[in-house]
């Protein structure tokens, strides 16, 4: 029987996916935090000690992976601003490989759409 991925087992899925690219660009992780809607996923620092919010969004394809709630991302910013942190976001779609109108199935392959972490800028406008 097929079990499909609830909401946060995408979320974790697409977690692991940028931790470990994370990881290959020598982030150092700080903190994390796997809870749905709790922001951010990630806090990093990099070799130079910069503090960084990354926040992590999973989709399922075809809804864009890159899109996110401009509104909300402003008043992110603020608190990544107040804190001396950058923000980094990184939307990871997914879906089944077979049919993009069935769930991901656990314990099956997937399709995934991941373009990379995107570097947000906090200044004002």
């Amino acid at each position: 029987m097929n079990t499909p991925l609830t909401e946060q087992e995408l979320h974790n899925l697409a977690m692991n996916h940028v931790g470990k690219d994370l990881e290959k660009r020598g982030f150092e992780f700080i903190a994390v935090n796997s809870k749905l809607k709790k922001h951010p996923q990630f806090v990093c620092i990099d070799k130079h000690k910069q503090y960084y919010f990354v926040i992590v969004r999973a989709v399922l394809l075809p809804e864009n992976p890159n899109n996110y709630d401009v509104v909300w991302m402003e008043s992110f910013k603020k608190h990544a601003r107040e804190k001396d942190a950058k923000v980094l976001y990184a939307g990871v779609g997914l879906a089944n490989i077979q049919n993009k109108k069935e769930p991901v199935y656990l314990n099956q392959q997937y399709l995934m759409e991941y373009n990379g972490i995107q570097f947000l800028e906090t200044n004002f406008n």
